[in-house]
């Protein structure tokens, strides 16, 4: 007993043995308990071109940085509605070939932000470019490397009508008479970010977070009558394009420090505009809209936000007025 470790055959056959049993307790039995799980209500199959960029986000290892689960604890409800469940990665958990299954998209770390529905948090497609292209034009702080291998510059005679122009500062260009272009593969990997979206089980249906015992901090800003923190609710849905510092990003997405349309006393444009979305001026990206994705309040709560900071100074608008304008543009369509 004591020449165990000496005995080469019996240790041999000794790790054998804890590596079938482990196997089947890690791999073979939760692989088989998994063959119930059915899609969500709701939820489509991935199109030909996501699951194109699902192969380019395995191969480009973009689940060692990036998360795509929520947990049930309240922390991470900034993430998603509600806690992940199995059945929200039916779709991507498909065979890559015949000898390759698409490996776990769940992630481990989150150097970077969870993904689950970056495609509701960042829908535009200019964005994602951008931020792929080089992390660092639209989020100044990020330590994301650069995939500017999915792009390639061309000369504007080289340009045609399919190719999808990127708008970058010329200094960042290798020949800044040329046009940055995306690669099909650049494409594919965004229409995959967009499609992240947790499909809606209705609020009776979804699971609850694990609430924190923390005390929410108290409203500081003129959002305070609408028990929102609008600050907050701007870093999560506008930051990103318009910037913290509220200034925007030259050739890409406009500054709303000094904006006529921001300090403008009648709130209508600012509020269609969040609602409906913008896509006039051929100089910036365009900016998709929010009526489905944010309600009255926290339209409100944002333009409060944008209307007091970065030297505004405007009226502050109420969820009422938010709520008329929604109306109104709903009486408009066809």
């Amino acid at each position: 007993m004591f020449d165990f470790h000496k005995n080469h055959r019996l240790l041999t056959i000794t790790a054998f043995l804890g590596f079938v049993v482990l196997s089947i307790g890690i791999a073979i039995i939760p692989a088989s308990q998994m063959q119930e799980v059915k899609p969500l209500p709701g939820m489509e199959e991935l199109s030909s071109e996501e699951l194109k960029g699902l192969h380019v986000y395995v191969s480009e290892n973009c689940m060692s940085c990036h998360t795509q689960q929520v947990r049930n604890i309240e922390m991470d409800q900034v993430w998603g509605e509600r806690p992940s469940l199995a059945s929200d990665y039916y779709f991507s958990k498909q065979r890559m070939d015949l000898w390759r299954q698409s490996p776990s998209l769940l992630g481990s770390e989150r150097t970077g932000p969870d993904l689950t529905e970056v495609g509701k948090r960042q829908p535009g497609i200019e964005w994602h470019l951008l931020h792929l292209y080089n992390p660092r034009i639209v989020v100044k702080e990020s330590i994301m490397p650069s995939y500017s291998w999915l792009f390639e510059e061309k000369s504007s005679a080289m340009v045609t009508k399919k190719d999808v122009v990127v708008t970058v500062p010329s200094e960042l260009l290798k020949n800044p008479d040329h046009k940055l272009v995306a690669k099909p593969e650049a494409l594919a990997l965004v229409a995959y970010l967009q499609s992240l979206v947790q499909a809606d089980l209705g609020q009776n249906l979804s699971p609850d977070f694990i609430p924190s015992t923390r005390k929410k901090k108290e409203q500081s800003s003129g959002e305070e009558s609408l028990g929102l923190d609008g600050l907050q609710l701007y870093s999560e849905t506008c930051a990103a394009c318009h910037q913290p510092t509220g200034g925007g990003i030259p050739g890409a997405f406009p500054s709303l420090a000094g904006s006529k349309i921001v300090n403008d006393p009648d709130p209508n444009i600012l509020i269609q505009i969040i609602l409906s979305g913008y896509d006039a001026r051929a100089e910036f990206g365009a900016m998709p809209g929010f009526a489905d994705l944010l309600t009255d309040e926290e339209i409100a709560a944002i333009a409060n936000h944008e209307r007091s900071s970065w030297g505004n100074k405007a009226p502050a608008i109420s969820a009422e007025q938010v709520s008329e304008i929604r109306k109104f543009i709903q009486n408009q369509k066809p």
